[in-house]
């Protein structure tokens, strides 16, 4: 077995028994412990496979809607570019998924609210 799996299965372990959830909020964001993933799917970086997200729709304390960044710069209609923190950052349209707070582990920054409602629309045309 790949030794990258073996190393993310135990720090997904340690994250899953964690009673602490960081207080966050919608157009934030943060870097999230995406994990060791299969295929095309966006892994994290590091040895803590650590991804920026932004969070997109909180739907409790516990749970919101996040979409994975990139500093790699693409186009097309998967993606979606914008500026934050003096940066280019790449919304990857298709990496939209349902976390859990305990995934997050440090605030990087937040989105500017006309750059959020954009990425919000460019997510709704993408799923229509």
């Amino acid at each position: 077995m790949n030794f990258q799996f073996l190393y993310w299965h135990n720090l997904k372990c340690s994250l899953s028994e964690s009673k602490n959830r960081p207080f966050f909020q919608e157009r934030e964001i943060w870097f999230a412990f995406v994990g060791k993933n299969i295929g095309f799917e966006q892994d994290g970086k590091g040895e803590k496979f650590l991804r920026p997200v932004v969070v997109l729709k909180k739907f409790n304390n516990e749970t919101f809607l996040a979409v994975s960044l990139t500093h790699s710069s693409k186009t097309g209609k998967f993606y979606y570019p914008f500026w934050v923190e003096g940066q280019v950052s790449t919304a990857i349209l298709s990496q939209i998924k349902l976390m859990d707070a305990k995934r997050l582990s440090y605030r990087f920054g937040i989105v500017d609210e006309p750059t959020f409602t954009t990425l919000k629309t460019k997510i709704r045309q993408f799923l229509a």
